[in-house]
């Protein structure tokens, strides 16, 4: 990562600067009420927003950019209207470095350990994923030109026989663009040879090169891993023996990939399944499983198992995994199961845990979706981890990490953090 002694620094600088702004911004607000509260009010708020534009993607980035953006212009507003701003502008400054600290004090920027390069690595790639990003990159000439052999899939391939045959015709390492099912086969035939793996998000959502540490905006680039990339070892989870890299899912979504629709219309039958499962006339889900103290339940709205757990919430890096190494697999049941008991919080609809196996089962076939693919298994459903088999190759100017692996739950989570990191302490350890 960044050097220890400059992340140090960085969280010292953050927790000083905040504390002294803290008190000049009570001085003004209390000085000269109302003014100052206003302006304090728009600093916060750009504060608040701008740590949000940075450390999310998509459309919460331009949002929270966008609003720190304008009450900025607002508090800037006042600064100049007072015509003599005097603490005002000590206030603005001292907030800004201080976001500016903390960041840098929890950015993640993972230096893997270097590893040979294979010497005939292949990637495979669907020319149609994630809307023809292969061929929109062109990728496969970007391939060639970094010695690695391109094979593309065509409508019929296995993907797994392709894969394969490349070994048993001297591949030595395997990178997979495409959707994250597909990485899934390729990663788990790479875990069982023990070759070097590499995961290029030519997907549409590429979930897997997310919480890697893969920079999913630099397709091209990903395919540096195997030129002078870094390694680390990741886990892998199955069910009933098939590999999966993300997650599956039982229940609302699961019923609704089945749907011949759902490919297209995504949210649309989403939200046309939840009444099948959850209304009034709804069939209730028969699946049952215990809980983490063993007690027996049943039913609920959706049942999710993970490679790794989650973060859920509102939380900074929501949706993504902190690990992807920590040799557990996530459990995380949506709505009251019946049973032993409330099967969720009182603050979150839903209950979440961590487990190396869990098993599920019902009296008949389950329809669930594997890495967004519609899949119906044969029940018991015996989930369980596989830690640190996979090999995995990242480009050295990625991150390496997933975007939560330390960022904070919350202000106080935040705060926390800060004060363990300036202490020289493990930012990951209470």
């Amino acid at each position: 990562m960044h050097s220890t002694a400059m992340r140090r620094a960085a969280a010292i600088a953050a927790l000083v600067l905040g504390a002294l702004t803290v008190v000049v911004a009570v001085v003004v607000a209390v000085r000269e009420f109302p003014r100052g509260l206003a302006l304090l009010a728009l600093v916060l708020i750009c504060a608040a927003a701008a740590w949000i534009g940075v450390v999310r993607r998509g459309a919460s980035r331009v949002l929270g950019l966008a609003i720190a953006g304008l009450a900025l212009v607002g508090a800037l507003a006042l600064l100049v209207a007072k015509g003599d701003p005097g603490l005002d502008v000590l206030v603005v400054a001292g907030l800004l470095l201080s976001l500016l600290a903390a960041r840098g004090a929890i950015w993640v920027q993972v230096d893997l350990p270097d590893a040979p390069a294979p010497q005939h690595p292949v990637l495979f790639y669907n020319p149609k994923s994630g809307g023809g990003k292969a061929e929109r990159f062109a990728l496969a000439k970007e391939a060639v030109a970094r010695g690695i052999e391109p094979i593309e899939l065509t409508l019929g391939d296995d993907l797994e026989t392709l894969v394969r045959a490349a070994v048993a015709r001297g591949a030595d390492g395997l990178a997979m663009a495409g959707g994250d099912g597909s990485q899934a086969v390729v990663a788990a035939v790479a875990a069982e040879l023990g070759l070097p793996y590499s995961c290029i998000p030519a997907g549409t959502r590429n979930h897997f090169a997310l919480d890697l540490g893969v920079d999913r905006d630099d397709v091209v680039g990903a395919l540096e891993a195997f030129v002078d990339g870094g390694e680390r070892r990741v886990d892998l989870a199955e069910v009933n023996g098939r590999v999966f890299v993300n997650n599956v899912s039982l229940g609302v979504y699961a019923e609704a990939v089945q749907h011949a629709g759902y490919r297209d219309a995504k949210l649309r039958t989403i939200l046309d399944t939840v009444p099948d499962v959850a209304g009034p006339d709804g069939a209730a889900l028969d699946l049952r499983w215990r809980g983490p103290g063993q007690t027996e339940h049943q039913g609920g709205l959706a049942v999710l198992v993970s490679n790794n757990r989650y973060r859920l919430g509102r939380a900074v890096g929501s949706g993504t995994r902190p690990r992807i190494d920590d040799g557990l697999l996530g459990i995380t049941v949506i709505g009251s199961p019946t049973g032993g008991g409330s099967g969720r919080s009182l603050q979150n609809p839903w209950r979440q845990w961590s487990a190396p196996t869990f098993e599920v089962d019902s009296e008949r076939p389950v329809p669930a979706g594997i890495d967004g693919e519609a899949l119906v298994l044969d029940p018991p459903l015996l989930f369980t981890i596989r830690p640190g088999v996979l090999r995995v190759r990242i480009a050295k100017g990625h991150p390496g990490a997933s975007p939560s692996a330390l960022a904070p739950e919350g202000f106080r989570d935040g705060l926390a953090t800060l004060v363990r990191i300036a202490l020289g302490r493990d930012p990951h350890q209470p």
